[in-house]
């Protein structure tokens, strides 16, 4: 499927998007990666990766939110994964509009690039976040959105754009909301990596509201998951949850995670990190029924393999983790 199709990745220089470029690199792709515009030609998660597979990628340095460098990158593509976006919740409390700006607006260029030049696949990164606290579990597709941060407003908005070029100009989008997805190279500003750094270099585990229940996918899961959405015929117009269907709260994976790297450590509540209450999305669990009847995926990487996988890289890579203060 994958051998000389053109394919562009934007946000490849991101946590998944850097996997996804070199699993499309691997399948025989002909590949851009898209990545910020940085004064230091920094490429992100990228350089973490394998420096053969690199050599192989066309990387593309920008703006997702200046259309006339997403139209040149977009002209070509057989494939376009956009997965460019600001994810960050705490820092869209401070910086809405920078959200829409990205999200929405970026979204949009992709979109309309994509209808100008024929592409014959977009695949449309969401979020789980969209669906906010579960008013049903498991959670199917069907169910309502709710704006519980700027962050899942301008993603629900980004949503509903491709959802309108599928409808009004037969754009041929697919969205894929996974929902949250683990492993090497994810910062920080996730619960996990966050969770194994302090438990490398603090004297205790520093985290916010431990009680949210979260559904955790192994990267190259997710991936997968993608890259069926980029092959798999007729399903153009859908939106396709990519998750485990298991739950456990931040306290019990800080836990886990503890035990697995033989620690112990106290876990604390630090109220620097709490969201607002009516912000905090308590629980989310994926029904991904639809992902198994129309593109055949379910994950296959057990929970405490992926926990080991992403231990492992951070303690390899210790010095890009910082602990001394709380990064939004």
């Amino acid at each position: 499927m994958w051998n000389r199709k053109r394919v562009l990745v934007t946000g490849a220089g991101g946590f998944i998007g850097s996997h996804l470029a070199e699993a499309l690199v691997r399948a025989g792709a002909t590949t851009t990666a898209m990545v910020r515009y940085n004064s230091g030609s920094l490429i992100g998660n990228l350089a973490l990766g394998d420096a053969d597979i690199r050599s192989d990628l066309r990387i593309v340095s920008g703006a997702i939110e200046d259309s006339d460098f997403v139209y040149r990158a977009v002209e070509g593509q057989d494939v376009v994964f956009h997965l460019a976006a600001l994810i960050a919740i705490p820092y869209s409390y401070d910086a809405p509009r920078t959200y829409v700006r990205t999200n929405v607006e970026g979204t949009l260029n992709v979109l309309e690039a994509a209808r100008r030049f024929g592409v014959a696949r977009v695949v449309h990164t969401s979020t789980s976040e969209v669906y906010g606290t579960a008013l049903r579990t498991p959670i199917d597709e069907s169910h309502p959105l709710q704006g519980q941060s700027p962050y899942s407003a301008s993603k629900i908005g980004a949503d509903k754009l491709a959802e309108s070029y599928f409808r009004s100009f037969a754009t041929p989008v697919t969205t894929m909301r996974p929902f949250n997805t683990f492993g090497p190279r994810q910062t920080a500003r996730a619960f996990i990596p966050t969770i194994v750094s302090q438990a490398l270099k603090s004297d205790r585990i520093r985290l916010g509201s431990l009680t949210p229940e979260r559904d955790m996918t192994f990267v190259s899961d997710t991936v997968a998951g993608f890259m069926a959405a980029g092959s798999t015929p007729g399903v153009e117009g859908e939106t396709i949850n990519l998750g485990t269907g298991r739950t456990y709260s931040v306290g019990w994976f800080a836990k886990r995670i503890l035990d697995l790297m033989e620690v112990d450590k106290p876990i604390v509540q630090d109220g620097e990190r709490l969201r607002p209450a009516s912000s905090e999305v308590m629980k989310l669990v994926s029904d991904n029924t639809r992902a198994r009847n129309t593109m055949g995926w379910s994950p296959t990487v057990p929970l405490d393999d992926g926990l080991r996988r992403t231990i492992d890289f951070v303690r390899s890579h210790a010095s890009l983790y910082r602990t001394d203060a709380y990064v939004k």
